[in-house]
């Protein structure tokens, strides 16, 4: 509000209340973004207000985003004003700096459930297990940062050319990763990867 003068409102989220999306399957970003824009647009109707806009740019359209098909379902009622608009990720930077806007740079922050493997259901307390995990690594890197749930397995990724930080701050870390709840810390020599659970699905396509 402070910054540009919109008033920022929190709505509750019922998507856990949704065995569906509990169930974690492969169109859980759908399930999700039905749930939450269909709340969204039954506010705006409520107060007058004809659109419900979406935050998301033309990168989005080349990677698996089940999402998208829900906004697809509502689009009588929601608009994707930079996809419209034809901006990539690299557009919306330049033009934020070009404004001042203070995130021009800030790093992208996935939904916390897309650390978590399809099938394996999701809960608020893995999900704030790790954040937990996500916020004992991030003091030692600048760059993207994912920790990756697998059972008691944490997999930390973040840029290659960051590991050697990781590395070096390895006790602290293995030491509060585990305090969250983890049993084994490991560091994906692949480097952070967007959207790597999603590799199964693209694999299972190719054998079909």
């Amino acid at each position: 509000t402070k910054v540009i003068g919109v008033e920022h409102r929190l709505v509750h989220s019922t998507e856990f209340e949704d065995p569906d999306f509990v169930q974690n399957p492969p169109d859980r970003c759908y399930i999700c973004k039905k749930i939450r824009f269909t709340s969204l647009v039954a506010l705006a109707k409520a107060e007058g207000y004809q659109w419900v806009v979406d935050g998301g740019n033309v990168d989005d359209l080349g990677d698996y985003r089940p999402g998208m098909k829900a906004l697809q379902e509502l689009s009588d009622a929601v608009r994707s004003p930079m996809i419209e608009a034809g901006l990539a990720k690299a557009d919306i930077r330049a033009l934020s700096k070009e404004f001042g806007l203070q995130t021009w740079n800030k790093q992208s922050a996935a939904c916390l459930a897309s650390r978590v493997p399809y099938g394996v259901e999701l809960t608020p307390h893995r999900l704030a297990q790790i954040d937990a995990a996500e916020a004992a690594v991030a003091p030692y890197v600048q760059g993207s940062l994912r920790v990756r749930y697998h059972g008691d397995v944490a997999r930390i990724e973040v840029a290659v050319d960051e590991i050697p930080s990781v590395l070096a701050h390895r006790e602290e870390i293995v030491r509060a990763i585990k305090d969250t709840g983890f049993t084994y810390v490991t560091l994906d020599l692949g480097g952070y990867e967007m959207g790597s659970l999603n590799d199964v699905i693209h694999t299972d396509e190719e054998v079909k």
